[in-house]
């Protein structure tokens, strides 16, 4: 039988929740806050339904999918219960894109856990001394890693971002978008337009590929030449890829009709002398400031449903997050709290806090 809730018609489900094991996961799905520009969500229905029919219990905000234009009642056909926020947030197991604020972690159960990705939330200090306080589990899913030692989830992330710098740009460009007018690729008798990346990240190199893949002319420069070589495998198109030099760069920047920058290899700054080099109708975008994937949430949704469904059914099957995250390396390396000890050295240099090594913790418990 799926729960429902009063403010959500009952409808006929589309899979049958299992009956729960003795220690089957029960997770809490929130939405984001209303007053942020954060759209991106975590869950599709169906992916819910694939955890509900494994036995996997989840409880999500009401409206919550809102974001990724999905109704409660389309969860509720895939064996998702709608409830009230606070309700959600007592669940053993609390999953929102953003990091909880204090006053929600403080309705959270002493000793749950919480999985996110990571933002600037996580370095107020009121947070995460609330997290302490609770002795709660804080996971950030973009900092883990697989059992192919990748972080599977922000390259996810960075490569819609990527893909969605070239759709701001062609909009941009476009008169629609207040440009000129113009075509991201050429055509007869045209040349295409001339796009520079500068940086090697996976953001950076998706890219190059969607504005490539668009007929666009495209210059990918980094400070590393193993980066540029490195970076050559992962291009599908053609594209020039060229070491930061300031003459070189001065040149690429003056023709360039798009300048898209990103994570060099070695820290670097943009001149701000080359300014004034920068053609009128120029399109500038900082991935380091922007991110596209906010404008694409379903899309992030979708994609990251897919490595988060084996998440928790590997959770499931490890019998509760603690077991996962003990047994599990990769994991291990997004988090941020535990049982009541900082373990993430970032943030606790940031916030002039101690921290433990995470793995230090866990062979003295053993």
């Amino acid at each position: 039988m799926i729960p429902t809730n009063s403010a959500v018609p009952e409808v006929e489900p589309r899979i049958q929740e299992l009956d729960a094991a003795p220690h089957s996961i029960h997770i809490g799905l929130l939405g984001n806050y209303a007053d942020t520009d954060e759209t991106r969500f975590l869950l599709t229905p169906e992916a819910c339904g694939l955890l509900t029919s494994a036995g996997i219990r989840i409880s999500m905000e009401a409206g919550a999918g809102v974001d990724i234009s999905f109704s409660d009642e389309t969860y509720a056909e895939y064996g998702v219960k709608i409830v009230q926020r606070d309700e959600a947030l007592k669940c053993p197991v609390v999953v929102s894109y953003q990091p909880l604020r204090a006053k929600d972690v403080k309705k959270m159960n002493n000793g749950a856990a919480l999985v996110c990705m990571m933002d600037n939330t996580l370095f107020e200090t009121s947070v995460i001394k609330v997290l302490l306080d609770k002795r709660i589990s804080c996971a950030c899913l973009d900092n883990m890693l697989s059992h192919h030692d990748m972080q599977i989830f922000a390259d996810i992330v960075d490569e819609i971002d990527g893909r969605g710098a070239i759709m701001y740009a062609q909009e941009s460009l476009s008169y629609l978008g207040g440009g000129k007018g113009v075509l991201l690729s050429g055509v007869a008798g045209i040349n295409p337009c001339e796009v520079l990346i500068i940086g090697c990240g996976t953001e950076c190199i998706a890219a190059a590929n969607a504005a490539a893949g668009a007929g666009a002319k495209v210059v990918l420069m980094d400070n590393d030449t193993s980066s540029l070589q490195i970076a050559r495998q992962s291009c599908n198109y053609p594209v020039e890829l060229i070491i930061i030099h300031p003459r070189v760069l001065t040149n690429r920047v003056k023709t360039a009709d798009v300048i898209i920058t990103g994570n060099t290899t070695r820290p670097f700054e943009f001149p701000k002398s080359l300014s004034s080099s920068l053609k009128s109708s120029v399109y500038v975008l900082d991935l380091n400031e922007s991110h596209p994937s906010i404008s694409l949430p379903r899309t992030v949704a979708m994609a990251l449903s897919n490595p988060l469904v084996n998440f928790f059914n590997e959770m499931s099957i490890k019998d509760g997050f603690d077991n996962m995250m003990k047994t599990t390396p990769g994991m291990q390396m997004g988090m941020v709290t535990f049982n009541g000890k900082l373990v993430d050295k970032l943030i606790g240099s940031f916030l002039s806090m101690p921290s433990i090594d995470i793995r230090v913790m866990l062979s003295t418990s053993n």
